[in-house]
């Protein structure tokens, strides 16, 4: 295998001052979590604003580059040689093997970027990057040195080990999971909710989910969506915990009960409360979820803040500015698309008014709400007790 260690950088991390460590730490967790799946074995190990992965024995390097690349917290990823700290000319003959083995066609404009971090090594920075530019040309013919614009920077680093690497993978960025909190995202079958999860969980945020299932009006094959979703989604957040409720009963009581160009603004101020009551039963801040303004007749700034009345937790919205086409553009890249439109109907599009009001006035879904009050706090507490949780990663 060409490559036996990776060089992990993080960038926002670094700005943590003490705690810095913390956040490594967690950072280190995710990566392990990450390569669960991937066959072989990987020893992770940090050092002074470097983290370090070292495969022992055979690996799939595809596969362990698309499991980091799922990895919040990693700026980028650099596989690279790394070798024991020795004679500097041992050093240039590294450096020559490093550019043989990795660049077939040896056509290219290099530049050498070294860094003596060990300040005990007796050749320099600047020494070094004369001295192996110098091994590069000679080795090489064909190769040219441009400072400014090298098709090629070679870094090398002379730290408690000596790291030679060119090649940096970008990584998703943001902060790791579990280092800001948790919170509860309403995940539907549709687009927008698995980006809002992936959004809100790249800045450290630990992610659970409620979904609203409506038997037999929503089939078991929207549901196997929705857990589908999930997983996708935990590629990148790690486990995430479905919690799938029972909604039929509430919406055909609130169907039977209210205006019916009211349904969609009640249903969703039901399915707030209930998110918001499982959320602070499992430890959740806040919640998430996909709306975005205008973009259906829920997502008014009057339907938004009618919702909003309900819950006592802050509300994420991460896409609420996001138009349609920016917001498909996120789910294709974190692959969750093409899951998100299959043709299976939720719980909110088979009970959709013809004409859903748009500007909802508080004061009247108020007094809608109060045709409810012989059996809603019943049918509420039954969903809860019958919440099913399926664990998805």
């Amino acid at each position: 295998m060409l490559y036996q260690s990776f060089l992990i950088k993080y960038a926002e991390i670094g700005t943590k001052g003490k705690n810095r460590f913390l956040f490594e730490d967690a950072l280190i967790k995710q990566i392990k979590h990450a390569l669960r799946p991937v066959e072989g074995k990987f020893i992770i190990s940090k050092e002074s604003g470097r983290i370090y992965m070292d495969a022992q024995g055979e690996y799939d390097y595809d596969e362990v580059i698309a499991a980091l690349k799922r990895v919040f917290g990693i700026a980028w990823i650099c596989p690279m040689f790394q070798i024991e700290k020795t004679d500097f000319e041992e050093i240039k003959k590294e450096v020559a093997s490093y550019v043989d083995q990795v660049y077939e066609d040896k056509n290219f404009t290099f530049k050498v970027d070294a860094k003596r971090v060990d300040k005990k090594y007796p050749v320099s920075s600047e020494q070094m990057n004369r001295d192996l530019g110098e091994v590069i040309l000679d080795t090489f013919p064909e190769t040219k040195v441009d400072v400014h614009h090298p098709d090629v920077l070679l870094k090398v680093e002379v730290r408690k080990l000596v790291n030679i690497y060119s090649v940096m993978i970008p990584g998703p960025g943001g902060m790791p999971v579990g280092t800001n909190g948790k919170a509860m995202l309403l995940l539907s079958g549709g687009i927008d909710s698995p980006v809002a999860g992936y959004m809100i969980a790249k800045r450290g945020v630990m992610i659970d989910a409620v979904y609203f299932h409506a038997p037999p009006y929503t089939s078991e094959r929207a549901k196997q969506k929705v857990v589908d979703l999930a997983k996708l989604v935990s590629r990148y957040s790690g486990p995430i915990n479905l919690h799938v409720v029972n909604f039929t009963d509430i919406q055909l009581y609130i169907y039977e009960q209210c205006p019916h160009e009211e349904l969609t603004i009640i249903m969703r101020r039901y399915m707030m409360k209930i998110a918001e009551s499982i959320a602070k039963e499992t430890g959740s801040l806040a919640l998430i979820t996909g709306e975005s303004i205008g973009q259906v007749a829920s997502q008014t700034v009057q339907s938004l803040a009618a919702t909003n009345e309900v819950c006592t937790m802050p509300v994420f919205r991460p896409v609420i500015g996001f138009d349609k086409q920016e917001i498909v553009d996120i789910s294709e890249k974190i692959g969750t698309y093409e899951t998100s439109i299959q043709p299976y109907e939720d719980c909110c599009t088979i009970f959709v008014a013809k004409h859903p009001v748009t500007k909802p006035n508080i004061k009247v879904i108020h007094k809608s709400e109060e045709n409810l009050a012989e059996k809603i706090d019943e049918l509420v507490k039954t969903a809860l007790e019958t919440v099913e949780v399926i664990k998805c990663w």
